[in-house]
């Protein structure tokens, strides 16, 4: 039965892509449309009233690994990654939706302004912790510093922001959620099923029961909290165990938040940011503002326009215009400021340019 269905499966996988990529083509155009228009066309969806993923679903509902969708999956994890039907079935036996995953996915999260962010992370208390692993761990950093070029400081504030130092790396069951994630949340299958297929591996090679983990309700783990992919792409062994285990083994943790950034182009000792002022003189620096963390501009630019003297970023690269607000009790307003290829890496690892700049300043406290 399960070979006629792989038979079938592969006789139609042409034709159901083809017929997806028209669909999400579709979506994109009608995404386009609602957003330029204030009113939408009187014979379109309502996109406020349409379900949400959790209302489609009910808690610990069983999920159909005989689906076609999951027997695709199947395929692909037999044919291309070794696994066996039988490894599969029992892995996946009796696997269920959690319907928490699906509506902290699908809540409207409102982006805070600066002033609220940053004391979500950057308390007395983190810092004091940080400055007490520093210490505690000096050694390790000086032997990572050397080997991956990246700033223990940045490493530590990256810990501390993503688990509270280890304290706090989700409870939310990772098999579970990504299941949830690839079966149940339409808008973003095709990359949770890709983060299945990567979690199910990485369990393999370094020897972790993958019913056994723990993570965010958004398919991040381990103390460094990386995806399954980017566990697979960056994590490193840095304990010799033949092994990268970023829940447990504070070394690999450590080596591959610095493989991370080092891939990302950081350079130990360059500049982070520098600020710029309370406003932006140009229009050319307005818009490089607010296209976000993909647009750059020239340092000797901002240096002219801005009136302030910059330091030189390495490799003549540019920069990111980054705009913060400002408490009321500090008067309101912004505080902008530049982005050097540093922070642009931090951004590679969360692409908020908030959170990439409460690991700077958390990481600068830790110098004081």
């Amino acid at each position: 039965m399960y070979l006629r269905v792989i038979r079938l499966i592969r006789a139609n996988r042409i034709l159901q892509r083809k017929s997806w990529n028209r669909v999400c083509h579709l979506s994109i155009i009608f995404g386009l449309t609602v957003t330029f228009f204030l009113a939408p066309p009187p014979w379109s969806c309502a996109l406020d009233n349409e379900p949400k993923a959790a209302d489609l679903v009910t808690d610990k509902q069983p999920i159909d690994i005989h689906s076609k969708k999951y027997q695709e999956l199947f395929l692909d994890l037999t044919t291309e990654h070794q696994f066996t039907v039988e490894e599969l079935e029992n892995l996946f036996k009796g696997v269920n939706i959690d319907q928490k995953v699906l509506q902290l996915m699908d809540k409207q999260w409102e982006g805070k302004p600066y002033y609220e962010y940053r004391p979500l992370f950057i308390t007395p208390a983190v810092i004091s912790d940080g400055k007490k692993y520093l210490k505690r761990y000096h050694e390790l950093f000086d032997h990572i510093e050397g080997v991956y070029g990246v700033n223990r400081e940045v490493i530590v504030a990256i810990w501390g922001i993503e688990s509270r130092f280890g304290s706090n790396q989700g409870g939310f069951n990772l098999f579970r959620t990504l299941n949830t994630l690839f079966d149940a949340y339409p808008r973003r299958a095709d990359f949770f099923r890709k983060e299945l297929i990567n979690f199910i591996q990485l369990c393999k090679v370094n020897d972790i029961n993958p019913l056994e983990v723990d993570g965010s309700y958004a398919g991040a783990f381990g103390q460094a909290q990386f995806m399954p992919s980017s566990y697979n792409a960056y994590a490193v062994d840095f304990d010799g165990d033949n092994k990268r285990d970023l829940i447990h083994s504070l070394p690999d943790i450590f080596a591959s938040i610095a493989n991370y950034l080092k891939s990302f182009g950081w350079t130990l000792d360059a500049p982070v940011y520098a600020e710029i002022g309370s406003s932006l003189n140009s229009t050319e620096l307005i818009d490089v503002h607010a296209n976000g963390r993909n647009d750059r501009v020239d340092w000797r630019y901002v240096t002219e326009t801005q009136k302030v003297q910059l330091p030189r970023p390495p490799d003549k690269s540019q920069l990111s215009i980054i705009g913060l607000e400002l408490a009321p009790e500090e008067g309101g307003g912004m505080r902008y400021v530049a982005g050097y290829p540093n922070f642009q890496a931090i951004t590679e690892y969360n692409h908020s340019h908030k959170y990439a700049m409460a690991v700077s300043e958390m990481a600068e406290s830790f110098l004081k």
